[in-house]
């Protein structure tokens, strides 16, 4: 997905606390949201107490650290920066959202974002790199080490096109949408299993993903009649597929061990994950991700 290249970008949108962290050494992992929604249940310290800041070599910046965000200005930026990316995702995010949950008789509020290098301080307690990108609900905020977006596709074969990295960004923007709606909490007190609460949460997200995608083309910028983002290819949408079928626990399990064990899942199949993606993409709407409500996952 390219954005258009006139279209104005707003810096200030977007956090950036890259190079302001500890340094920490840190491995890779994805279970950030998960780990990051239980620390409200069981408290700040359950990120620190994980053990995630030892081991492994240390966290590098991702693309674009060495230039300043503040260079972010248009769609052109967006096209060429992995940072500006980010920024941009989010302006178009908010211009879906803000009208969709508007349509549901719910207010949106735009989530934090904010870019880290290493390690950073959440309302949900002290995270690393090695939860991956996560959510944080307890100060509404989303949460970047652009290194993760490199080890996308380094460690786990995803497509490194923008609407994989994009697609990244609406998953987590999902949990901030579950959050409004009030069925964000569920996971943590049926945090694993195939057909868990967490799972479906997950998919949710996927599903909200989505909407965004199948919508964004459309949806103008504020002050605008112009979208954020161009409309999307094949290619596109193979690129956002790649990176959800990539981080299924059933892919990253066998990766990890070999083996694949459903009653440890906490976020659902990579075919799950790319199947709730396309219900949303597909013409799909709020209600049609409704996966706490569906019978079968594998099938949307």
């Amino acid at each position: 997905m390219s954005f258009n290249e006139n279209a104005r970008l707003d810096s200030s949108r977007v956090s950036d606390r890259r190079g302001k962290g500890k340094g920490i050494a840190v491995g890779g992992g994805l279970g950030g949201g998960l780990i990051l929604i239980l620390s409200l249940i069981f408290g700040s310290d359950v990120v620190d107490g994980l053990g995630l800041s030892d081991g492994g070599s240390p966290a590098g910046a991702g693309s674009g650290y060495s230039e300043s965000i503040s260079e972010c200005l248009d769609g052109a930026d967006a096209n060429e920066r992995l940072d500006c990316r980010i920024v941009g995702t989010a302006e178009s995010l908010d211009s879906y959202w803000g009208p969709a949950l508007a349509a549901e008789g719910l207010s949106y509020t735009e989530p934090g974002v904010a870019l880290f290098s290493g390690r950073t301080d959440t309302g949900c307690g002290s995270a690393t790199s090695a939860v991956g990108p996560f959510y944080c609900p307890a100060d509404e905020q989303t949460y970047y080490d652009t290194a993760f977006f490199d080890e996308l596709v380094a460690q786990y074969s995803a497509s490194g096109g923008p609407l994989a990295q994009e697609y990244v960004v609406a998953h987590e923007f999902g949990h901030h949408i579950q959050k409004l709606t009030g069925v964000l909490g569920a996971s943590a007190s049926d945090p694993r299993g195939a057909d868990s609460a967490a799972v479906r949460t997950e998919l949710q997200a996927d599903c909200y993903a989505g909407l965004w995608a199948g919508n964004a083309a459309s949806v103008p910028a504020p002050g605008s009649t112009e979208p954020f983002l161009a409309e999307l290819t094949a290619t596109d949408v193979q690129d956002a597929l790649s990176a959800a079928s990539a981080i299924g626990d059933d892919r990253i399990q066998s990766k990890a061990t070999g083996q694949v064990n459903p009653e440890s899942w906490t976020h659902g199949s990579g075919d799950q994950r790319q199947a709730w993606f396309m219900q949303g993409y597909d013409g799909g709407s709020i209600a049609s991700c409704d996966t706490f409500s569906a019978s079968d996952l594998d099938n949307p």
